[in-house]
């Protein structure tokens, strides 16, 4: 893999994905995203942990699904900063774009919606994981 792609480690969402989300280039397209619907429970403590941080010099927002930046595109208007970075999380994480949303079809070993506590009736996953297997391969025996 290129150094390019991978920041010194570093991995951005779009990255991933192989394009950029909506959400990344337009701050109206997170006008109707209200934080405290989408907060599981009510709780809105754990979304006080999500800030606007920089990437390679772009504002951006971490996706800890991911191990990922989602980086923003667009001017962010002064006094703003942790709310529209908490919106543009939100707005991918419900979507489904988070990469770590995606591995929960195949890799999630308990029941849980797919798009979190965030999104009401969002299919469940995970009721029957079982451990992968590499074709020609067997556990040695003792284990």
């Amino acid at each position: 893999m290129s150094e390019g792609r991978f920041h010194g480690g570093k991995i951005d969402a779009e990255e991933l994905a192989g394009h950029r989300f909506p959400y990344q280039e337009d701050i109206a397209l997170l006008d109707g995203i209200d934080l405290l619907a989408l907060t599981p429970g009510e709780d809105i403590n754990w979304l006080e942990d999500i800030h606007l941080l920089q990437e390679d010099g772009v504002p951006a927002v971490f996706d800890r699904y991911s191990n990922a930046f989602i980086k923003i595109h667009f001017a962010i208007p002064s006094g703003r900063e942790d709310e529209v970075a908490r919106k543009v999380l939100m707005a991918h994480l419900t979507a489904g774009n988070s990469y770590g949303i995606q591995l929960k079809r195949k890799h999630a070993k308990f029941a849980q919606p797919m798009l979190g506590p965030w999104v009401e009736g969002s299919e469940s996953v995970g009721e029957d994981w079982k451990p992968a297997t590499m074709e020609g391969w067997e556990r040695p025996s003792g284990h």
